[in-house]
């Protein structure tokens, strides 16, 4: 059997909140929003895997991260991401950085798929992917640029899996790597 995996840092519940109140009033878009207790920072996707090689993908994820000290995480808006000309999603970001490149950079390197090392790193929060079809008919198309500063720290690292069921997506930890 294969699941979806990926890896994460997930965010604090009151952060979560706050989050998903400052989104409230975009509630009516042609947006599907995220569920409060599934947002989280994405650092690697690895997509469709077999179940026999999870083990191995945590043991490695742990291996990258041993060394690895805590740092804070720096957002400062919530926009139409990556750009608000063609939005995919409308998402919390922050300035490239420096130690999150290198968690990633090690991650992919021993998990054995980076093949060139990452040269920065942007990180968001997905809260709601964009409907594309029904965003495109939309006649005044919103421009979404808000400040929201907010700074996370990055404790642990997690290695999760993602289930897809016609009512909700369902992300579950398979394993919690923490750093120093």
């Amino acid at each position: 059997m294969k699941n979806k995996i990926f890896i994460s840092i997930n965010i604090p519940s009151k952060v979560k909140k706050r989050l998903f109140l400052a989104i409230e009033k975009w509630q009516e878009l042609p947006v599907k929003w995220e569920k409060e207790a599934d947002l989280h920072i994405t650092l690697v996707y690895l997509g469709f895997t077999d179940e026999e090689v999870v083990l191995e993908i945590c043991e490695k994820v742990k291996k990258a991260c041993e060394d690895v000290d805590i740092f804070d995480i720096r957002f400062d808006q919530i926009e139409l991401f990556p750009s608000a000309e063609e939005p995919k999603v409308i998402a919390l970001t922050g300035e490239p950085s420096e130690e999150l490149k290198n968690l990633v950079n090690a991650i992919e390197k021993e998990l054995g798929i980076s093949t060139s090392p990452k040269k920065s790193f942007r990180p968001h929060i997905t809260l709601g992917r964009v409907k594309k079809h029904k965003w495109e008919t939309l006649e005044d198309k919103p421009l979404i640029l808000e400040k929201f500063p907010l700074t996370v720290d990055a404790n642990s690292v997690d290695v999760m899996t993602s289930q897809f069921s016609s009512k909700e997506n369902r992300y579950s930890i398979l394993d919690s790597c923490p750093l120093q």
